[in-house]
């Protein structure tokens, strides 16, 4: 693909278009980047409205311009990808290693810091960023591997294990301190808004979040995996790209563990917007339609046991609130009916954590026992209606 087939946005065509990871297929898709001038490209990136893709959605250019305002700054991309549903970050590290690359080196060139750093915790994208960093032996950046574990993601902990101490939240916003910590997805797009500019970016998705986005879908659906879509995509029509549902459909899990229980609905639009009005976000898009045969209760209890042992061990409401939380659906999952403490637990947790690991991992429980209720209450009698009883949602 030339780059003069990049002037028109399409769905497929901006991320993950490159087959060959090495340098020179990059260039012959993309092209060089252009001349650096800084003011120009801050303005691009403002007006593009580029938005972090790790899960937030934080304006790109406020990060930017606030990381700059420090006399020492560093840059470091986050490829970690703890969210065990999740493989966009790890398909674009590997497929397009230099595009995150190139969006890497503008970012440091933007707030001047001099020794820019990706991590990771798979081998398969270590791998490629090695072999990618080795290609571009004009550049400085440095690739750290971390602990593959779920709060690495959050952004403080990245930071404190990349600087060889523990992977824990310590609350604090990086960027307030000269620190820029950016998703590798976030990265790519920026390196095409500093080549194609922002109107080029603008052409894809809504006027109030435009461009392109990176899912991972699962669940039941015919094709599982990555895929690229236009922001403002209904979920139908996200779905009739992996080759449609495979079974009966109630509920869809739309953004990772972080995220929220939806009523299955084609018609609905994957905005922040949208997805807001009805309690949910697309967090780290991962979007997983459940089967009618699958058990929504053991789904939610498997994952809320998982997240419980993620915890960080900084707070009571993570340690002991989310552990109580994993026990009582356990108990609603086997049928023993439990003591329904939930509400009282969730009065414990919300909002007391020392990081936002114990609040993301309650949304995602109550949201599954509020649409799975009727289930729910089934399961206190001792009856399951799942007639699959596979695990959908992975737990390392």
């Amino acid at each position: 693909m030339s780059v003069a087939a990049l002037e028109r946005p399409r769905i497929h065509g901006r991320l993950l278009v490159a087959h060959d990871p090495g340098h020179p297929a990059h260039l012959s898709t993309y092209g060089a980047l252009p001349p650096f001038d800084r003011r120009r490209m801050l303005a691009e990136v403002e007006a593009s409205g580029l938005t972090g893709r790790g899960g937030a959605g934080f304006p790109t250019a406020t990060k930017l311009n606030s990381v700059a305002q420090h006399r020492r700054t560093t840059v470091v991309a986050n490829g970690t990808e703890g969210e065990p549903a999740s493989a966009k970050d790890l398909a674009l590290l590997t497929r397009n290693p230099h595009l995150v690359l190139d969006g890497l080196a503008v970012a440091a060139r933007l707030v001047g810091a001099r020794d820019p750093v990706v991590a990771v915790a798979s081998l398969a994208a270590a791998q490629a960023l090695d072999a990618a960093i080795a290609e571009r032996a004009w550049e400085r950046a440095r690739l750290v591997v971390v602990p593959d574990r779920f709060v690495v993601g959050e952004e403080s902990a990245l930071v404190s294990a990349v600087r060889g101490g523990d992977a824990k939240p310590t609350g604090k916003r990086p960027f307030e301190s000269g620190i820029l910590v950016q998703n590798v997805e976030t990265l790519a797009n920026l390196a095409l808004v500093a080549r194609f500019g922002a109107s080029w970016f603008r052409a894809a998705g809504t006027d109030d979040e435009p461009g392109t986005a990176l899912a991972t879908v699962g669940g039941a659906v015919a094709r599982r995996g990555v895929v690229e879509f236009e922001l403002g995509t209904s979920l139908g029509d996200l779905v009739s790209r992996c080759g449609g549902l495979t079974d009966d459909v109630d509920a869809v899990l739309i953004g990772g563990y972080f995220g929220r229980w939806l009523t299955y609905d084609p018609d609905l639009r994957l905005t922040a917007e949208a997805l807001r009005a009805r309690g949910g976000a697309l967090g780290a898009r991962v979007i997983i339609p459940l089967a009618r045969t699958s058990c929504g209760v053991a789904e939610v209890a498997r994952v809320t046991r998982y997240l419980a042992g993620e915890s960080a061990g900084q707070c009571g409401p993570c340690v002991f609130g989310l552990a109580a939380l994993a026990d009582e659906l356990d108990e609603f999952a086997r049928g023993r009916g439990g003591n329904d403490r939930v509400a009282q637990l969730k009065r414990q947790i919300a909002r007391r954590g020392a990081c936002a690991h114990p609040d993301g991992a309650l949304g995602f429980a109550t949201s599954g026992l509020a649409l799975f209720a009727e289930e729910v209450e089934r399961h206190r009698r001792g009856i399951c209606t799942a007639t699959n009883l596979e695990p959908v949602l992975p737990t390392p």
